[in-house]
């Protein structure tokens, strides 16, 4: 700078003094958002009195606090509209439409992730792919105590509705994994078969009650009745004795 002319100085200061075009840009926004008036123009909204020489100003309203104003009522017209005339989905159905979709997820994940069964969880398996491997199971490691037609030998009979620790799909497959009666039951799978394959299995051993084995051997255990059955063909009873006309 102290090496500059007197005019270089003057063009420097007077280039140094200028307002950069993105300040006075928003310096212009910036009052545009408040409304207010120049001073030299203040004397056009005095108000007529006065309060000890104060004067006071008839000031409008900033137009962002308008605008905002005008965009919440805009908003609630919208809101009440869409959730109270047309019925549209609130949060407790954008919920009860997560809780629905998470469920098919879930069941879609479970189809692709059997092992994760339990005795609690398994169901009866009726695909043919699925009973064809439990059959391959229980010819390689059932057959020596159950026989192939499931007529029982050093195992019970599969084929009579008699089971010692309970029949469906459910305490089959327990009995599967954890084994049957200590000291003289069949003993526990779940350490060679996997959940899936103890679920293959069951199901397929299933499908014996009511055939004719060749060699039967004694019924051992209880006659045993699905719960479910027996509370279902009760319903239907009920259902029946409320029709019938006296």
């Amino acid at each position: 700078y102290q090496s500059l002319d007197e005019k270089a100085k003057l063009r420097y200061d007077a280039r140094k003094s200028e307002t950069p075009a993105f300040v006075k840009w928003i310096n212009k926004v910036y009052k545009k958002m408040l409304g207010s008036k120049p001073i030299q123009e203040e004397h056009e909204i005095i108000l007529d009195h006065n309060y000890d020489g104060i004067k006071e100003l008839d000031n409008s309203l900033p137009p962002w606090w308008l605008y905002g104003f005008y965009a919440t009522i805009i908003f609630g017209a919208i809101y009440l509209l869409r959730y109270h005339v047309f019925n549209g989905e609130t949060q407790f159905d954008e919920l009860e439409t997560e809780y629905a979709e998470a469920k098919i997820a879930i069941e879609e994940y479970k189809k692709t992730a059997k092992d994760l069964v339990d005795f609690n969880t398994v169901e009866l398996l009726t695909d043919a792919s699925d009973l064809n491997n439990g059959k391959k199971i229980f010819e390689v490691n059932c057959v020596v105590c159950h026989k192939a037609d499931g007529g029982g030998g050093i195992g019970p009979n599969l084929t009579d509705p008699y089971w010692i620790l309970g029949g469906g799909i459910k305490n089959v497959f327990k009995t599967i994994s954890e084994g049957g009666r200590d000291g003289k039951g069949m003993i526990s799978w779940k350490s060679t078969l996997k959940p899936s394959e103890m679920a293959q299995v069951a199901s397929y051993l299933l499908q014996f009650e009511g055939t004719t084995p060749a060699e039967p051997k004694a019924a051992e255990g209880d006659i045993w009745v699905d719960p479910d059955a027996e509370s279902s063909s009760e319903v239907n009873e009920v259902s029946a004795d409320s029709l019938k006309v006296e």
